[in-house]
Parts: structure tokens; sequence; C-alpha cells
């Protein structure tokens, strides 16, 4: 293991958290929220020596970096990250048990937007700014957001592949051009104009700018947060409307936009996981609309209602804007479903992934194919193209993966004796980062029923979930940490 790099590496994201902790910290001072500013501060302080003694312990690294080196260096500075990002909530005593201070942040970081917050309207400014920019951050991710505006120096022995392939979310990460700090800086610039236009028209609707940046970090993020007790069923149905546009919108692959941006509008029709996103996005709305039937006023409310749902829980951002606990049987089980399947690959949300499910169905297909037709050659194609076999294993691993740990957590957190849908729907919305489960964790309550070791095992999941499980497994495995 080359440590010194690692060292170095998550040295340079701990300043990048640093950095982008300065404007909460200003926002604080300009409101006069001295404690909130104090708690910044000394994370700040505690931040700068934290890097200071890894930059001086990891002095000239060996310039060799492997896949096991990204997916280790990925995960240990995810939990670093969220380690000294919780510490303004735990210093100011707006969270005053640190393992609920590091649920809080945990589940902003990796955009899941579960809370143990009874309520947020009266947190200090600061404080709100810090936990909603959480999402933009991890959103796209840090190690993206450092490559775009870094050079790693010189020749990176395919390095920085490791780190965007161990960061970035579906069942292959490929290059859009070949650098891959062009590529880095063209997704966060996608990233940067979706978040620009998302304000511009919530701003549009009469919300206040400081709402309407919060808000936005919450949706183009995919993560969740409100700055309302009640998520967003307070604002205007344009607000809502804007707002399911965009969950929406950061659910599609990015590069479906930069293909939009280079014109070859042909791929982007013929991309079949986008087809399969929307194919579920409108079916799901047009059945939930129908089992809602007079449920609301009218059409309108109830189509405005069915979409926004649909929208945030199948992009995995988590938002409400009504209490969907109380819809039938049929709805629920709709959204429990868009709940595995989550959003597209390479985008902010979460999920098992549209581009997963599809290969596995095509790869089910081809099993069947192969009994009816043994001696025949079969391959996957996706868009026209021949898929490796070495994707394919590595879906089947990661669908094994996934089951495995969805079942063991449900196990182990069951130990507070809460129902059964309770604890699956916890499980669920903490591994596929959506936020609100059911029952006791539905849009209208919150995780703070769970004692610290459940706490524990639902913020794992939502760190496996959000780097692709991988990440954090092999924190775990002895041969990680062997020498060569």
């Amino acid at each position: 293991m080359n440590y010194k790099m690692m060292g170095r590496f998550i040295g340079k994201i701990l300043m990048v958290e640093a950095v982008f902790m300065v404007p909460a910290m200003a926002i604080s001072l300009f409101e006069g929220e001295f404690e909130s500013v104090w708690a910044f501060l000394w994370t700040l302080v505690v931040i700068v020596l934290a890097v200071g003694l890894l930059m001086w312990l990891c002095r000239g690294p060996k310039n060799k970096f492997y896949a096991k080196e990204g997916l280790a260096c990925v995960g240990i500075s995810w939990i670093a990250m969220s380690l000294l990002g919780c510490l303004p909530f735990y210093l100011s005593g707006v969270i005053p048990d640190f393992v609920d201070a590091f649920f809080e942040i945990v589940s902003g970081f990796t955009t899941t937007g579960a809370s143990i917050l009874p309520g947020v309207e009266g947190l200090p400014k600061g404080i709100l700014y810090w936990r909603s920019f959480s999402h933009w951050l991890g959103g796209m991710g840090v190690l993206v957001f450092l490559l775009a505006v870094s050079s790693m120096g010189g020749s990176d022995n395919g390095y920085t592949m490791h780190l965007l392939r161990a960061e970035s979310p579906g069942p292959n990460v490929g290059k859009l051009v070949p650098k891959m700090k062009k590529t880095a800086g063209i997704l966060y610039f996608i990233y940067i104009l979706l978040t620009v236009l998302d304000v511009v028209f919530l701003l549009l609707g009469e919300m206040s700018l400081f709402e309407a940046v919060c808000t936005a970090f919450g949706t183009v993020g995919t993560g969740g947060f409100g700055i309302r007790n009640d998520s967003m069923a307070s604002y205007s149905p344009y607000i809502q409307n804007v707002c399911t546009v965009f969950m929406l919108l950061c659910g599609v692959n990015f590069t479906c936009f930069y293909l939009l941006l280079i014109r070859q509008f042909k791929s982007v029709f013929r991309d079949e996981e986008l087809r399969l996103y929307l194919g579920v996005v409108a079916g799901s709305i047009l059945l939930i609309t129908l089992n809602l039937k007079g449920f609301y006023d009218t059409f309108g409310e109830t189509l405005r209602h069915a979409a926004f749902q649909v929208a945030t829980i199948m992009t995995t951002t988590g938002f409400a804007t009504t209490d969907y606990e109380l819809w039938p049987g049929f709805s629920k089980a709709i959204l429990l479903c868009l709940m595995i399947i989550g959003a597209s690959a390479g985008s902010t949300g979460g999920g098992f992934k549209c581009g997963r499910v599809l290969l596995v169905l095509k790869s089910l297909r081809r099993s069947v194919q192969r009994i009816v037709h043994p001696q025949k050659v079969q391959v996957v194609r996706v868009n026209g193209q021949t898929i490796e076999e070495k994707v394919l294993q590595n879906t089947n691993a990661y669908l094994a993966a996934y089951a495995i740990l969805i079942v063991l957590s449900f196990i182990l957190i069951s130990v507070d004796g809460h129902s059964i849908t309770t604890n699956l729907s916890a499980v669920l919305a903490c591994f596929n980062n959506i936020g609100p489960g059911f029952e006791m964790v539905g849009p209208t309550c919150n995780f703070a029923v769970y004692g610290t070791f459940s706490k524990l095992v639902l913020i794992l999941d939502m760190l496996a979930g959000r780097l692709e499980i991988f990440p954090i497994l092999i924190l775990f495995s002895r041969t990680t940490w062997a020498h060569r």
C-alpha cells in the first residue's frame, strides 16, 4: 500500500472541506450566530492541524497507485471528511451527541437526507447552510472536484482513474474526454450549471435567496435535507414542480448532458438506460395517479404529488410534499420498488441504478437463450456496444454484496425492536441514499428512534451505498493492508 500517497490525497480532500466550510462560517458571522462561528473556527483549526500533520508524515511518496489504493483512499477520505465535518454540529451544541452529529453529516455527504433532528427551522443559518451544502459537495463527489481543480502531477500512472472509478456511481466509469482532469471539469461544469438554473427558477417562485440556494443544493445533489420542518409541503405548487423537474434531470447520467452540449442528440435518444429511467418514471407516475383517484381534491393536485414523490424516491432525493404513508398499499409498493431501482448510473442519485438493472435483465435474457440454444454465442449489448464479461461479473458481484449487506443490516438494527417495515425501509432508505422510509422513519418522522449501535450500522450503510459498496468493504479486508 502506498500510504504516503494516500495520506497526501486525504490531506488535500480535507483542505477542500475546510475551504467550503468558510462560507458557512461567514453566514454565521453575518447572522450574529457566535456559537456557530466558534464551532466552525475550531473545526477549521482541527482540519488545518490534521492536514499539516498528514503532509509532514507523508513527504516524498512513491508515484505508484493501484486500484486497491484508490478504493481504500476513497473509503478512508469519506470517513475522515465526515468525522471532521460533523464537528460544527457537535461543538455548536445543535446536536449534542457525537454519533447523532456523525449520522447527520454522513447523511448529508452521501446525499441520503435521513435526519435525527425533530425540527430544523430553529437551527442557526450557518449550520443550515453547511447541512444543505454537504449534499452538493457529496452529490458529484469531493474527489471529482479535486481532480477538476488541481493537477495531480505529471504522469499519474492511472491513479486518477482509480479514484474516479471508486467514487463515481454506476457499473462502469469511462472518460468523456482523454484527460481525466478535463472529464472531471466537464462533470462539475454541468453540475454547477444545473445548480444555478435551479436557483434562478426557485427565485422566480418568490423564494428567498438563502432558501433557494439551500433547496437547490438538496435538489441537484439529490440529497433531501429541507430547511422547513414539513420539507417541501408548504411551498407553492410552482416550486414543487420546479424541484420535480430538477430532481428528474439530476437522476439522468451526466454523460447525456455532455452529449447534448456537443450536439450528439441521436446518441442521447438511443440511450437504453435513459429510456428505461424515463419509462419507469412515467409508468410509476401514471399508476400512482390512477391509484390515488379521489385521494386529493383535483386531478392536477394528484398528478403533482404523484410526480413529486416518484421523482424524489427514484432519484433518491428524499424531499416530501405529502405524507405518502397515508397512500394506498399499491402506491407505497411502487415507491418501495423505486427505492431499490434508483437513478441512472453517472448521476447524483443513489440506489441499485438503472444501468445495473438493465445489465441484470439482459444477462437474465442471455441465460434463458443459452438454455434454449446452448451452442449459440450470446453477448450482452447496451447501446449497440458489447459489454465486457468483466463488467457483467462486477455487476453480479455488486448484486450479491448489495443483497447480503441489506439482509445483514436489517437483522442487526432489528435489535431495537421496531417493526419489520420500519427496519427494512430504514435500511433500504439509508443504503440507497433515499432518506425517508415507512412507518416510524416515514416522511413525517426521523431516525432518532434508533439506538447508537443501529445508527452506526446505518452510517456504514449510507457510506457503502454512496461509494458503491467496495470502497467500504475493502477497508475490512486483511489483504488490503498486506504488504506486496
